[in-house]
């Protein structure tokens, strides 16, 4: 059994192209192992870009018919979305090659160096990001994990969502979403915030509180979060915005444009994005990177050349008046803090949004619906097209059009394009100068393109 990361040099990936699969491979590469992998968007003679990325630090890609794997192969890695009845799987079952889940071996990492977890419904990556920044800039010289590719990395050519330093200190993102999160025993356990996404309420407070009782030395949570303070360790440790009850407060918070400015323990703060939910994953970052003996200064002088992660409030551009903004948001509490980030750049936003799967929606939409249309000004608009569909076996018992139609109920400016092939056309006559358009989803890999191809066809 796998329990050490000294147990395997040779590990291939089934599904490396993933972006949680891509961070591990690339990070074990960076330590030295000998790392490959497949995946089902790899076809013969066609151009991928996150395969020549991979290909460019070392890690041999292979298509998905079990050419990679060999009797040499130490360890298979496999997501939560492959299963059992893949090709490759049954090849390294006959080979009796150990079989692990990326959750697990990413618990194993996280035990090889001094970990920090990031946990929380929402701004996982975003804060890691910002911390690993932090972390950098004060020379402790840190190696991240993310679930999102970081700026700054991006510019060097890579996909920007791992990198290996020579510190201590391992930054991770805790998933809630399969359970996984209660894997980790990290050094330092960070809880952002607890809302309703892919569990119900009670099972996520039971998995975090498992979390909390698995951090070594130090858990920090928002206080600001009514269910996440339930499970403060000590105040003291907590962030939160505009509580002073916590250890580490943001004060006198003002949003001009694109800037951010706010106070931590009276030292002031600029940042370029935009939002409260900003605000508040930058001070839990302070806050962790403070009590691991950053000074504040340095925390500030970080933040403000902090340049973001692909696909968190990514800026378009402007044309004709309108910015255009493309964001990652997917569940409700993440929507409604999109929109309403966006309402102090423009009089007027509309925002667009691609619900993912059909299960999720159904057990989301009263969230959705409630969140959404209490977000929205009068003045403002929300769109959607249909849900996007993943394959398998899903019920097709909802339609986005039914969230529509009841936001719509509720009094908001609703509007439903089935196909977003179409929203451009029908977007156009709303389009006008100080308008910000907002567009939302995840899951999708055509996302990218699809926003980018409408803001350069608007």
């Amino acid at each position: 059994m796998t329990k050490s990361i000294s147990d395997f040099q040779n590990i291939f990936f089934i599904g490396v192209a993933g972006v949680g699969m891509s961070a591990i491979a690339q990070y074990l590469k960076g330590i030295g192992k000998e790392v490959s992998g497949s995946d089902r968007y790899f076809h013969p003679d066609e151009y991928n870009k996150t395969k020549e990325q991979l290909e460019a630090e070392g890690i041999h890609c292979f298509l998905q018919d079990g050419s990679g794997i060999s009797e040499n192969t130490d360890l298979i890695v496999v997501s939560t979305a492959i299963e059992d009845t893949v090709f490759e799987v049954q090849k390294a079952k006959e080979l009796g090659i150990p079989i692990i889940r990326r959750s697990e071996l990413l618990a194993i990492i996280a035990k090889s160096k001094k970990t920090v977890a990031v946990a929380g419904t929402s701004g996982k990556s975003t804060t890691s990001a910002m911390l690993y920044q932090i972390l950098l800039d004060a020379k402790l010289e840190p190696s991240i994990i993310s679930g999102a590719g970081l700026t700054s990395i991006i510019k060097q050519g890579k996909i920007g969502n791992a990198a290996v330093g020579k510190g201590d200190w391992l930054i991770i993102e805790a998933d809630e979403s399969d359970g996984s999160v209660v894997q980790y025993e990290p050094e330092i356990g960070l809880l952002l915030n607890i809302d309703k996404d892919h569990q119900e309420i009670d099972e996520l407070i039971e998995l975090f509180t498992i979390f909390k009782n698995n951090s070594k030395s130090l858990f920090v949570v928002n206080q600001s979060n009514t269910l996440a303070k339930t499970l403060s360790a000590n105040l003291e440790n907590d962030f939160a915005f505009e509580d002073k009850n916590a250890g580490f407060s943001a004060e006198n918070f003002h949003q001009e444009g694109f800037s951010l400015n706010f106070e931590v323990l009276n030292q002031k703060f600029q940042m370029n994005s935009i939002g409260r939910h900003s605000v508040e994953n930058a001070t839990a970052a302070i806050a962790v990177a403070h009590q691991i003996g950053v000074d504040l200064q340095t925390c500030a002088e970080s933040l403000a050349n902090y340049e973001g992660i692909y696909r968190r409030h990514q800026i378009l551009g402007q044309k004709n008046g309108v910015w255009v903004i493309d964001d990652y948001a997917h569940n409700p509490a993440k929507c409604a803090a999109s929109i309403k980030a966006c309402q102090p750049l423009a009089e007027k936003v509309i925002a667009w949004f691609q619900p993912h799967g059909y299960k999720p929606t159904r057990f989301l939409k009263n969230d959705f619906i409630e969140e959404i249309s209490n977000a929205l000004r009068p003045q403002d608009e929300i769109w959607m097209s249909e849900i996007f569909y993943a394959g398998g076996t899903a019920v097709k018992d909802i339609s986005a059009n039914d969230l529509i139609e009841e936001i719509k109920s509720n009094g908001k400016n609703a509007h439903f394009v089935e196909d977003r092939n179409n929203l451009l056309e029908a977007l156009k006559p709303q389009l006008k100068d100080g308008t910000v358009l907002l567009l939302m989803g995840a899951r999708d890999p055509s996302l990218e393109d699809f926003c980018k191809n409408l803001y350069e066809n608007l």
